[in-house]
């Protein structure tokens, strides 16, 4: 009962947020963007369908790929509790089991457009039982994506596979950062080791690929083993808004548009920015499936309002990750991120064609 009315406390609360948040007009039009019907794949019955990341066709021909969903199954970097390397594989099972074609609200069909959105399958990582050997099979994967001028969406994994895909995506400049999490990720070493997956965007920081001032983290919150924990976020200008914060402003009278106008002040909207979705963000109520759950979190609906507005930025590619099945036998973790997965990819395509257009 005490559940039932916390989750409608709450969602009386939004309701100033949806006032605000801008209202699309329905109609029976072919959905925007669109070039053909999507591939059959997504046509099928999905109890027919073979499972695949927001039920894109396979491809391992990458010259005929335009935006990679890509798996990343890898979960050494973590420092409490594993399961992660199943992520990519329930996100598949969930994406072919749940998932149709368009989002409904934003009108957006992904398989429908000039852009050929294509699953090609997993990273093959040589050495699964070496971090560092696993993150250069990463890195030398997304290399070689981004040389084909290829767009990558990615399933993890622990967070610290964002370390080798903004390596690769970061070459030839520092990029900018959407970082929605419950944690900051920019630790110091764990038990004497770097690389962990509490500390991938310091990493990232420190090997110049990523700019601090150009990245914000949102719903940061939870314990912490010391004060000064998450530090360097705020030594190299990232702009952190915990979650405390997060509430106050979708809850103010300027909703959800007060946090995309910071992000759109912070990351700019021409410059290449990142976007990096960890599923503990979300509260653990909806989402206990991960490796370090935290409670009074974002809720689903507010990051799908969130991740929604984020067109216009210049994404240049982005991951879900930390779905560890093992600790949600009821699959609700999963496929909550097979949905926010096909909510990024509509965004980042959306953000792609209107680059294009303008190009």
């Amino acid at each position: 009962m005490a559940l039932s009315s916390y989750r409608l406390t709450r969602y009386l609360f939004i309701s100033p947020v949806l006032s605000q948040y801008r209202i699309r007009n329905f109609s029976t039009k072919p959905p925007k963007y669109s070039e053909g019907p999507p591939p059959d794949s997504v046509l099928k019955p999905r109890y027919l369908s073979e499972s695949s990341l927001i039920r894109a066709p396979y491809e391992t021909d990458l010259s005929k790929v335009d935006v990679a969903m890509v798996g990343v199954p890898f979960d050494l970097a973590l420092t409490h509790r594993p399961g992660t390397r199943f992520g990519p594989k329930e996100l598949r099972v969930q994406s072919g089991n749940q998932l149709r074609a368009i989002n409904q609200f934003t009108n957006v069909c992904p398989h429908s457009t000039a852009l050929r959105v294509r699953d090609v399958g997993d990273v093959p990582i040589d050495t699964p039982f070496d971090i560092i050997g696993a993150h250069k099979c990463i890195e030398e994967f997304y290399t070689k994506l981004n040389l084909l001028g290829i767009i990558p969406i990615s399933a993890g994994g622990d967070h610290s596979v964002s370390l080798p895909i903004l390596r690769a995506l970061g070459k030839n400049g520092p990029v900018g950062m959407v970082h929605i999490d419950a944690h900051a990720d920019t630790g110091e070493a764990y038990q004497g080791f770097k690389f962990s997956h509490g500390s991938p965007f310091k990493i990232a920081v420190e090997d110049g690929v990523l700019d601090p001032k150009r990245t914000i983290q949102i719903g940061i919150r939870g314990t912490v083993s010391r004060t000064d924990y998450w530090q360097f976020s705020y030594d190299s200008g990232m702009r952190v808004m915990m979650m405390e914060e997060f509430y106050k402003m979708v809850h103010s009278s300027a909703g959800i548009q007060s946090v995309v106008d910071e992000i759109f002040r912070v990351c700019g909207k021409d410059q290449p920015t990142y976007l990096s979705f960890d599923i503990d963000a979300i509260d653990s109520t909806f989402a206990p499936g991960t490796g370090t759950p935290e409670i009074g979190g974002i809720l689903p609906i507010e990051a799908q309002m969130l991740v929604r507005e984020l067109t216009d930025l210049n994404l240049i590619g982005g991951d879900l990750v930390e779905v560890s099945p093992p600790y949600d036998p009821s699959g609700n973790t999963a496929l909550l991120g097979a949905q926010l997965l096909f909510e990024i990819s509509c965004v980042i395509v959306e953000s792609l064609i209107k680059r294009k257009s303008l190009s």
